[in-house]
């Protein structure tokens, strides 16, 4: 296997340079491993330092011959960036993150974004322009690419722009004889040639904003605000194999090579007002989120839900993670998961060392640190055991609190308006959820077993939304998280399991339950290979590579050559 593949190592080499051309177990485990579940053997990681570079390397592994599967980030959770199994080939894995590049155009009204950009670096560079990109918390904070959002149509925190969509990409497909075409749907003239194109790509020498015109295509999801609204629809709002937003890179979880993607970007909210609800009775929030998106002229920024179970967690789980945003900003935290992952692969070297060396650190420190919550906060945590965090803008911060005064207090609820500081504090909380479970298991690996984590996406009428588990299930279940976007009515689901029980028997019961309740999952975290992918992206995969080139075996699709 090495010399037949040596050649090919040799191009990649010449192509990116020896230093980026990654082999052996080592230096590629952390590439070769998902965040939280999926790993493989690969033979090399390429990681290209232009568009160019990631265009040629592409190309060299199509011609050898080689399974491409493309990454950024690395921060999904099921998987769908990382090799998973045995296949039929080698796998070369593309990491595109040295790729780093937003260029604005019209204004900042629309910005490109090449492979490698990720939601902080966007957030950043629209923040002098009075704009915000399609998510501002939540996997920004980590690092997260917004290709990779785009290639899994993932969601996001704020209720008015629906899932990340574009019909304008660059990219590169493989055609059913193996030979590489690129395609340049961005609406931009940039030459004729690969060199041309992606030249300019990597340059930002971009048409200036006369010449680049409006938009041919969407750049953003244009009809959810409506979609919403539609509380007596029978289907989910969002979900990631939703038909409609299967377009070209948009969906195509890997099953092309994108080097950039067009998107619009939004107004910066100003003078924005943010409530904190606690409810006992899930029928009150019910009622909150009908009457607010039927009734309403404004829809809300956002509406965080929190379940109390995953309140505590996250309040001594997450509390390290907290609390490096507030001081440092999400700025620093990409680099404190490196040194994180750094620190692991010398403890897993070293096999003296605890397992989860960094997670320990990390939760010992934590645990000398002063209160992070607010007192109304915590009072509220007490009180109720459901929580959800409204934030509205400022021409429905009027009609948020009239409704609120008109609902609360009840003999179940009350609310009360955050000052800013707690405002910030109860979404960087929301926030910190996220990865509690992660660091729950890590810290108790002795005495729990693994981790089953669902988002699903429930219908737009249902009104009786939290689940009810049966006994056998419940039992197998040390704790659960649920937290979720509410107004979507998407809800993420973490269950840590007791030692010894099955993870994938237990889920797939948990998916009859959900089929039952006619949800849609997963509803925005790619179905990876968790999750089987259902008739619609399943073709859409197929069209995209017909030879089963990139990615293959995503959604539990075939592995082999030309889906075989």
């Amino acid at each position: 296997m090495l010399s037949a593949t040596a050649p090919l190592l040799d191009r990649l080499r010449a192509i990116v340079g020896a230093r980026h051309v990654l082999t052996g177990c080592d230096a590629t485990r952390a590439f070769a491993t998902g965040y939280r579940y999926g790993n493989g053997d690969v033979l090399a990681v390429v990681r290209p330092g232009t568009p160019l570079e990631q265009y040629h390397a592409f190309c060299a592994c199509i011609a050898a011959d080689v399974i491409v599967i493309a990454q950024a980030a690395n921060t999904g959770l099921t998987g769908g960036s990382t090799p998973h199994g045995h296949y039929d080939r080698p796998v070369v894995i593309i990491n595109t993150l040295r790729l780093k590049g937003v260029h604005a155009l019209a204004g900042g009204t629309q910005v490109v974004c090449l492979a490698g950009a990720t939601l902080y670096d966007l957030e950043r560079e629209l923040a002098p322009l009075g704009r915000e990109p399609h998510s501002v918390i939540g996997s920004s904070c980590i690092g997260a690419s917004v290709i990779g959002g785009i290639c899994n149509n993932s969601g996001g925190a704020l209720i008015r722009r629906g899932p990340a969509y574009t019909e304008m990409a660059l990219f590169a497909r493989v055609m059913a004889d193996g030979t590489v075409e690129l395609v340049n749907h961005l609406g931009l003239d940039l030459g004729t040639t690969p060199e041309d194109i992606l030249g300019r790509i990597g340059q930002g020498r971009l048409p200036v904003t006369g010449e680049a015109g409006a938009a041919p295509c969407a750049a953003s999801c244009q009809d959810y605000a409506a979609r919403v609204r539609d509380i007596a629809a029978p289907s989910p709002a969002r979900y990631n194999a939703d038909p409609e937003r299967l377009f070209e890179a948009s969906g195509s979880a890997g099953k092309v090579m994108v080097f950039a993607v067009r998107l619009d970007t939004f107004p910066r909210e100003e003078q924005t007002a943010t409530f904190y609800i606690g409810t006992n009775d899930t029928a009150e929030l019910t009622r909150l989120r009908r009457t607010i998106l039927a009734q309403f002229r404004e829809l809300p920024i956002s509406g965080e839900y929190i379940h109390r179970d995953a309140f505590d967690i996250a309040a001594v789980y997450g509390k390290d993670v907290f609390v490096a945003i507030e001081r440092f900003g999400t700025d620093r935290l990409p680099r404190l998961f490196a040194l994180k992952n750094r620190i692991d692969a010398v403890a897993r070297r070293w096999r003296i060392l605890p397992a989860n060396l960094s997670d320990r650190v990390m939760q010992a420190a934590s645990r000398l640190l002063p209160q992070h919550l607010p007192p109304r906060m915590r009072a509220w945590r007490d009180r109720f055991t459901h929580h959800l965090i409204l934030k509205m803008p400022r021409d429905g911060v009027d009609e948020a609190r009239t409704l609120l005064a008109q609902m609360f207090p009840s003999a179940t609820g009350d609310m009360f308006e955050c000052t800013p500081h707690e405002a910030q504090k109860a979404f960087l909380h929301r926030f910190a959820v996220a990865g509690a479970a992660i660091r729950y298991r890590a810290i108790h690996a002795d005495r729990v077993g693994d981790i089953v984590a669902l988002d699903i996406a429930l219908r737009r009428n249902d009104e009786d939304w939290l689940e009810v588990l049966p006994s056998a299930i419940a039992d197998a279940i040390e704790a659960r998280l649920y937290y979720g976007h509410f107004f979507c009515h998407v809800f993420h689901q973490d269950y840590i399991l007791k030692k010894g029980v099955d993870p994938l028997a237990l889920e797939h019961r948990m998916w009859d339950l959900l089929d039952a309740r006619g949800a849609e999952y997963p509803a925005e975290h790619n179905v990876g290979h968790l999750y089987p992918a259902k008739p619609a992206l399943a073709a859409h995969y197929r069209a995209l590579d017909p030879g089963n080139r990139l990615n293959p075996g995503i959604g539990q699709t075939s592995r082999q050559r030309d889906w075989q």
